[in-house]
């Protein structure tokens, strides 16, 4: 039977394991991606209040806002390990304009 140098408590052990493990597998920090966001009301004077929408978010990449009027999409980058794509859509249905399905009166908003 092979003797131990030293005893790690079950407790410390497990935690540090772990670590070690997402180290050395590279954990990620962020990940990045592409989200088109379908918003039937968009027009040139909505833009300023999705801006301020999503301006609250520190996922999401304020200078990648691409807005497609005759599209009537929003193009945009966001971190998901910061949020969700359902956020966005929830924040900009706050503002009042349907997002991908979500309507401002699913999240107790008038529609604009």
């Amino acid at each position: 039977m092979s003797k131990l140098l030293f005893s790690v408590p079950f407790s410390i052990a497990v935690p540090l394991a772990a670590a070690a493990l997402c180290v050395a597998a590279g954990c990620r920090r962020t990940d990045v991606r592409d989200f088109e966001v379908s918003i039937p009301a968009l027009k040139a004077e909505n833009e300023p209040a999705i801006r301020s929408a999503l301006s609250g978010f520190e996922g999401v990449d304020k200078a990648s806002l691409k807005f497609d009027r005759q599209g009537r999409k929003l193009t945009l980058r966001y971190d998901s390990m910061k949020l969700a794509k359902k956020n966005i859509e929830m924040a900009i249905a706050k503002a009042g304009f349907e997002a991908n399905g979500v309507t401002p009166e699913s999240v107790g908003r008038e529609r604009k």
